[in-house]
């Protein structure tokens, strides 16, 4: 089980992580760890990777993640987190360790750098941000409703 956050710029752009252990970009979030809720990973991984403290707003999107070869399934939330003002985007601060960079993405540059599955669910999360609704998906494609 995993969380991620939305975080926005004024101009619309969505900011994405650059690992250092993978070959494609994230949301930034990770791992809920034992005894955690996933709104409370999404809280400790932004302050983790991005040195920020905010308190994310509503669930954007619940996805779940199919098995694949050498994992198992998973289930997978976004959280709103805002726009980000310019004080809060200087203070950004990356552990060098686990990020190698961060950038604000328009949807298209998100689709470039993204896995297909995180490009899916990035654009559904940001769907939701502003149209003020929540999404349920599987392997990152909307699944039921409208």
């Amino acid at each position: 089980m995993g969380s991620a956050v939305l975080l926005r710029d004024h101009d619309g752009r969505i900011l994405l992580v650059e690992p250092t252990y993978k070959d494609y970009w994230e949301l930034p979030g990770g791992v809920v760890e034992a005894d955690e809720s996933p709104y409370d990973a999404a809280v400790r991984e932004l302050a983790e990777e991005l040195g920020l403290t905010v308190s994310p707003g509503r669930l954007l999107v619940v996805d779940w993640v199919p098995p694949r070869a050498g994992r198992t399934e998973g289930v997978m939330f976004v959280y709103d987190g805002g726009v980000l003002d310019a004080s809060q985007t200087d203070a950004i601060r990356l552990p060098p360790q686990e990020l190698r960079s961060w950038a604000w993405s328009t949807l298209p540059q998100a689709q470039q750098r993204l896995s297909p599955l995180l490009a899916r669910r990035a654009a559904a999360a940001l769907e939701a941000a502003t149209d003020s609704g929540t999404v349920y998906l599987e392997g990152g494609n909307q699944v039921g409703g409208p």
